[in-house]
């Protein structure tokens, strides 16, 4: 005769491989990362940040950069367990792929916190390219189309002011990376180019430009310290994937808001701080004006 197995002891052992196989899956952290300057780029800059979430967390926390495209497939395909990309990523894919953001991103500018992003037009120096109107008939790159600080925010901005890119412009090209943008402009390999705000400053800090190269188009003059052309955005958010433990990701939200601003990870990131996530409700609007055009 066959002995039937307590309900209770059932139920305990369901617990218990529950519980084994989510310490099984938090043994590895797959940290994907738009990478909006490249592949190489981005492991300077992201590196460090996993490296320490590796040895906070006690779990291998593998930095994966993803092209703009690749983004959704490695969403849709579970390949990722968190997401660090632009805003707008999150904003249209938070739902369809039951994103959650657990903390957001603030820049620094000599250490100065900014919670906030732009995107900037600019033209050579030399051009008769002034404003906004002037675009028309000219040939405008921007990174990706879906480049949130490197298109959409312009895109809007254009839209707005009458100017409809894929309509008014004899090309409206897409450049791959911020850093091609800016050089194709500096090379006569296009008219007008549109980075988001940092771009530049850093490019120049780098050596790899001067600002006097470049003419701000529809510079909006406020207490942001980088240039801009388009109103300001919330910053980057970190979201825990559909596949992510919510316990995990509460850890790995927390580890990032502890950083110091001194930290080594900060330091190559840049970032001054981490904090709660933002209201993307504006980032929403944006890409509700793009997708109506």
């Amino acid at each position: 005769m066959v002995k039937r197995i307590p309900l209770i002891m059932l139920l305990a052992l369901a617990v218990f491989l529950a519980g084994v196989t989510s310490l099984y899956a938090q043994q590895e952290i797959r940290f994907g990362v738009l990478a909006k300057r490249g592949v190489p780029k981005a492991f300077e800059q992201w590196g460090p940040t996993a490296d320490y979430l590796s040895k906070k967390l006690s779990v291998n926390c593998q930095l994966v950069p993803l092209k703009f495209v690749e983004i959704e497939p490695a969403l849709k395909n579970g390949e990722i367990h968190f997401l660090l990309a632009n805003s707008a990523f999150y904003a249209r894919f938070e739902k369809k792929y039951n994103l959650k953001a657990v903390c957001t991103m603030i820049n620094r500018k000599k250490g100065t916190a900014l919670e906030e992003f732009g995107g900037v037009l600019f033209s050579r120096s030399g051009s008769s390219i002034r404003n906004i109107q002037d675009i028309k008939g000219k040939k405008l790159m921007c990174v990706k189309y879906s480049s949130f600080g490197g298109a959409q925010m312009a895109w809007r901005l254009l839209l707005e002011s009458g100017v409809d890119p894929k309509k008014d412009c004899t090309a409206f090209l897409q450049g791959g990376t911020h850093d091609n943008v800016v050089l194709a402009v500096k090379n006569r390999k296009a008219d007008v180019g549109t980075v988001r705000s940092d771009t530049l400053e850093r490019m120049e800090a780098e050596g790899k430009i001067k600002m006097s190269d470049f003419r701000i188009i529809n510079q909006i003059k406020d207490s942001y310290p980088f240039v801009h052309s388009t109103r300001l955005y919330p910053e980057w958010p970190v979201a825990a994937c559909s596949i992510t433990d919510r316990k995990l990701a509460k850890k790995v939200a927390k580890a990032l808001i502890l950083l110091n601003f001194s930290h080594e990870a900060m330091v190559a990131s840049k970032v001054y701080k981490w904090t709660y996530p933002a209201n993307y409700a504006d980032v929403t609007e944006c890409l509700r004006v793009i997708d109506a055009n």
